[in-house]
């Protein structure tokens, strides 16, 4: 059983940054695709960024382009999403997941373990 935990949320003002970190226990983490995941109140959960299993491919939701980047580092079990120009709209609960097949996908039902979440809370 992979167990996933997330830090790096917090309270910023829009134009600021943040950087999410996601630490898996074991190395399942290093066989598949990656994934950040946001929840806002009253919404669906929502795809934010993806990353392929050898890292070399990366994918953004529309709404984050150009502002946020996902990394990993398989050896050491952990990706991050570095968030920067936060907006009031990225305000939700973000989640890391770990998808069960080596390339990207979009769809929270091909993500198999998900951590607690981390609250990021951006003030106008």
């Amino acid at each position: 059983q992979v167990q996933l935990v997330e830090s790096g949320g917090g309270l910023v003002q829009a134009g600021g940054s943040l950087r999410l970190t996601c630490a898996a226990s074991e190395g399942t983490f290093t066989k598949n695709a990656m994934a950040w995941f946001r929840q806002a109140p009253g919404k669906e959960r929502e795809f934010v960024s993806g990353i392929s299993r050898s890292g070399l491919t990366t994918s953004y939701a529309d709404s984050v382009k150009g502002r946020f980047t996902i990394s990993r580092d398989n050896a050491k079990n952990t990706v991050i999403l570095q968030m920067n120009n936060l907006k009031p709209e990225d305000t939700a609960v973000y989640y890391c997941a770990v998808g069960r097949l080596t390339s990207i996908t979009t769809t929270v039902y091909e993500y198999d373990y998900w951590g607690q979440g981390t609250q990021v809370t951006v003030s106008s």
